[in-house]
C-alpha cells in the first residue's frame, strides 16, 4: 500500500475521447486526504502544452510536456484515436523511458496499440476494445492478446478493454495501491460497481452497487449485501421482494446484468478483501463472515479471482 504521494501522468493528445481523458483524472484526482491516504499528484501531459482540439469538437489546454515523465510513477495512455496512425517517436520514447527506470505504464482501450508500438507488450499479455482486438492481434504479433477480460495486469504493464472497462482498470489500479475500501468508497461516489476483475468478460455486465431506491428489488439486494453471512439463495430473495422466482430472476438480470450467484461471488470478494486488509480475522472466519462457508470455497474462488490465494493476498498487501 502507498504510503506516501504518487504521481500520475495522463498523456493528452489531438482527437483525445473527452471521457478516456476524464476517467483517470476522476479517480486519481479525487481527494483522497478525506479517506486517510495520500492524494495523487495529477499531471496532464502532452507533446507541446496548450490547447488541442478533442474528438468531440472542443478543445482542452494541456500544462505539461512529456519531460514531466521523467518523474511520473504511474504513467497512462487513454484511448489512442485512431490506431492506423503511428504515434510520434517522442512520445514512444518517453513511453520507453518511463518504463525502463520503473514507473508503470497503463494503456486504456486503444491505449494498447500505442504501449504496442513502443514495444512494451512484447513477449506479455494485453487487452484492448474487442472490435479491434483482430487488427491489434495482426499487428502485434509478438503480444498475447486476450480479447474477452476487462483488463489485464501485468506488474508494471496494464492494459484494458473499451471505455467502461477503463473504470474497472483505474479502480483495480486505486485498490492495488491503497486497499479495497478506498477504492469502494471512490467507486461509490463515482456511482459505479466496486469490483469487477480483469478475467471477467467485456461483454457481460457486473453487479450494480447499492442502489438505496424505494422499490422492492433494490430493497432485497441493499439487504443482500448486509447479510452476506447467511446463506441467500434466488428463493430467499424473491422472496423478501414478495416476487416469484421467474419474476425476480428476470427483474434481477435486467437490473444488474448478471446472474444471483456470480452477483453473490463478487460482492463476498469484495467483502474478503477488505476484512483480509483490515481485520486480524483467521482466514476461516473471514470466510463465514462473507457467507463463503467454509476456508476451501473462499480459497477457491479468491485465487480463481485475484490469482492469489487469501493467506498470500493478505501477506502482500501488509508488505505493501
Amino acid at each position: 500500500m502507498l504510503s506516501s504521494s504518487h504521481t500520475v501522468a495522463v498523456i493528452a493528445f489531438e482527437g483525445i475521447s473527452p471521457f478516456h481523458l476524464s476517467v483517470p483524472c476522476m479517480v486519481f484526482g479525487d481527494d483522497l486526504s478525506r479517506l486517510g491516504v495520500p492524494r495523487y499528484e495529477l499531471l496532464i501531459c502532452g507533446e507541446r502544452p496548450g490547447q488541442i482540439a478533442t474528438m468531440s469538437g472542443f478543445g482542452i489546454v494541456v500544462e505539461h510536456n512529456l519531460s514531466m515523465l521523467e518523474r511520473a510513477d504511474t504513467v497512462i495512455v487513454p484511448a489512442w484515436p485512431d490506431p492506423e496512425e503511428r504515434p510520434s517517436e517522442a512520445l514512444l520514447h518517453a513511453l520507453r523511458t518511463a518504463h525502463a527506470r520503473g514507473a508503470r505504464v497503463v494503456g486504456l482501450c486503444l491505449g494498447a496499440f500505442v504501449l504496442a508500438e513502443a514495444g512494451l507488450l512484447d513477449g506479455r499479455t494485453a487487452s484492448t476494445h474487442w472490435v479491434w482486438a483482430d487488427d491489434f492481434a495482426r499487428k502485434y504479433r509478438e503480444v498475447k492478446l486476450d480479447p474477452k477480460v476487462l483488463y489485464v495486469d501485468e506488474g508494471n504493464i496494464v492494459t484494458s478493454a473499451g471505455t467502461a472497462a477503463a473504470i474497472d482498470c483505474c479502480l483495480h489500479l486505486l485498490r492495488s495501491d491503497h486497499g479495497a475500501e478506498v477504492a469502494s468508497r471512490v467507486a461509490r461516489r463515482m456511482v459505479v460497481a466496486p469490483v469487477r476483475h480483469g478475467g471477467q468478460a467485456q461483454y457481460i455486465e457486473q453487479p450494480l452497487p447499492k442502489t438505496h431506491g424505494g422499490d422492492p428489488l433494490s430493497v432485497t439486494l441493499d439487504w443482500a449485501i448486509e447479510h452476506l453471512d447467511q446463506p441467500l439463495s434466488v428463493d430467499m430473495l424473491a422472496s423478501r421482494s414478495a416476487m416469484s422466482r421467474r419474476n425476480f430472476t428476470r427483474r434481477f438480470k435486467m437490473k444488474t446484468g448478471t446472474t444471483v450467484t456470480t452477483w453473490l461471488v463478487n460482492y463476498r470478494l469484495a467483502a474478503a478483501q477488505r476484512l483480509l486488509e483490515t481485520s486480524d480475522n483467521a482466514v476461516d472466519r473471514i470466510a463465514e463472515m462473507v457467507g463463503f462457508g467454509s476456508t476451501v470455497s473462499l480459497r477457491q474462488h479468491f485465487t480463481a479471482a485475484f490469482s492469489v490465494s487469501p493467506a498470500a493476498y493478505r501477506k502482500q498487501f501488509r508488505r505493501q
